[in-house]
């Protein structure tokens, strides 16, 4: 168990400081980087999904509905800043907070 909370602990810091880099980036470029999207639901032409993007110290997840005839449109959106989403993405999903840490580092390097 001591083993598994240290491996989780690593893997926090490790995002960490990959968010804290890109959002370094963003700073300079002032361009938000999407760190993911995510469909919940297709109709026809229209969608629901989760976009999650990184902005200079925070990282923003929105409920977003578009596509088709209808009007883009925000259902939801939650503000983290940098040290505290890493903890809440890992209590949330495993596999996305492995595949986060992948993209970081792909697009960080």
């Amino acid at each position: 168990m001591v083993k598994q909370i240290s491996l989780d602990a690593w893997q926090i810091q490790q995002l960490n400081e990959l968010l804290k880099k890109g959002s370094d980036i963003v700073e300079k470029t002032n361009k938000p980087i999407v760190l993911f999207r995510q469909t919940l639901e297709e109709e026809e032409e229209s969608y629901e999904e989760i976009v999650c993007t990184l902005t200079k110290g925070y990282v923003i997840e929105q409920m977003v509905t578009s596509g088709g005839i209808i009007v883009p449109s925000f259902h939801q959106q939650l503000v983290f800043t940098i040290e505290e989403y890493p903890q809440k993405l890992l209590r949330k999903s495993k596999d996305r907070f492995l595949e986060m840490i992948d993209f970081l580092e792909e697009q960080l390097k």
